[in-house]
């Protein structure tokens, strides 16, 4: 976030006048919206330990809040039929290297989730600059759903083959948490087990081995038998030190080589809009956290990419396919889908 607002002052100041500032946001789009609905059904938890007993679990309501700016302009398979944006459509091809226009393109996206009881935190922002011959972007991505978040600027050059389709190579710069890096990989033993209650008495948990009891580090009982122990409170202590480990590591920097295309074809009855990044080399820092020392020491493929696609057959029947895929370090995230439509005429 400091880095695109740093990005976005600086383009307000170099524009030096209210005309220029008004250009810069001229067809962009502020919204703000929210959503919900009924989650799990409760669910009944019967027990006969003393006597028939009935616990009602329940899951509070999924709700969605969202709220951004966007200046992305629509490509022509974009249907925008609801009178009012309010976040959550779904555009595959805002992940598009190259966008339907060329100049100035931004989005700020803020999402508040909660889904089956999880709450989750999701932000996407990005400004990007289309030239005939070169594209400049940088982004700050937020996907707790997915379990990434991450920096990135990319510079390419761009060669146009036809009106159709370019290829692009360039640089990429990305700032993360150190991923690969396992916290409990000291802790495991030669068989593969892992020395969990070692870890738990370090972390400052205590036990009465006479009585089977186990006490937080708060001094709190967790666990008043082994298999209570093993099923649930070892297994949050676990949850919460990888955590913490994780949280003291510095931010890596990745410095990486990048080459990708764009495709984009559209008719009335047919369209087709593709994109692919790969990055198959990253320069080796010698950090102790860098993703060379947990791949090791060797090079990785990053790759991201998308797919739009849609025919229409004839006057009744059409079909779709929509999704986007990347896997950067050890993370993988995507999302899709595919339909069929058919109208009675």
């Amino acid at each position: 976030m400091r880095y695109l607002l740093t990005i976005i002052c600086c383009l307000i100041l170099v524009s030096g006048n209210a005309q220029a500032l008004k250009k810069i946001f001229k067809f962009s789009t502020f919204y703000v919206g929210a959503a919900g609905n009924n989650s799990l059904a409760d669910n009944n938890v019967y027990s006969v330990t003393n006597g028939l007993q009935t616990d009602v679990v329940q899951t509070p309501f999924d709700y969605g809040v969202t709220a951004g700016v966007r200046k992305i302009a629509r490509f022509g398979y974009e249907n925008r039929a609801n009178q009012f944006y309010d976040g959550t459509e779904k555009s595959y091809s805002d992940a598009a290297t190259v966008g339907k226009i060329k100049g100035f393109e931004f989005l700020s996206e803020v999402d508040w989730k909660r889904q089956q009881g999880k709450s989750f935190f999701n932000q996407d922002h990005f400004i990007r600059y289309v030239a005939k011959n070169w594209v400049v972007k940088a982004e700050y991505l937020e996907d707790n759903f997915a379990d990434v978040k991450y920096f990135e600027g990319s510079q390419r050059l761009r060669i146009n083959l036809g009106s159709k389709f370019s290829i692009n190579a360039g640089a990429v710069q990305r700032i993360s948490q150190p991923y690969g890096y396992d916290p409990l990989e000291q802790w495991v033993l030669p068989n593969g087990d892992i020395h969990y209650t070692a870890l738990a008495l370090e972390e400052g948990y205590s036990l009465d081995v006479n009585e089977g009891l186990f006490f937080s580090p708060d001094g709190d009982l967790v666990a008043n038998s082994t298999e209570v122990w093993e099923a649930v409170a070892v297994p949050a202590m676990l949850d919460n030190y990888v955590s913490r480990k994780t949280s003291e590591l510095p931010n890596q920097w990745v410095y990486s080589l990048v080459v990708g295309y764009d495709f984009y074809h559209y008719t009335d009855d047919f369209w087709l809009h593709s994109w692919a990044n790969i990055m198959p080399y990253h320069l080796d820092l010698d950090e102790e956290y860098s993703y060379h020392r947990f791949n090791n020491n060797s090079q990785w493929i990053d790759f991201s990419g998308g797919l739009i696609f849609g025919k229409k057959f004839n006057k009744n029947l059409g079909g779709y396919l929509e999704g986007k895929y990347n896997r950067y370090w050890d993370r993988r995230w995507y999302d899709f889908s595919v339909g069929l439509n058919y109208v009675t005429i």
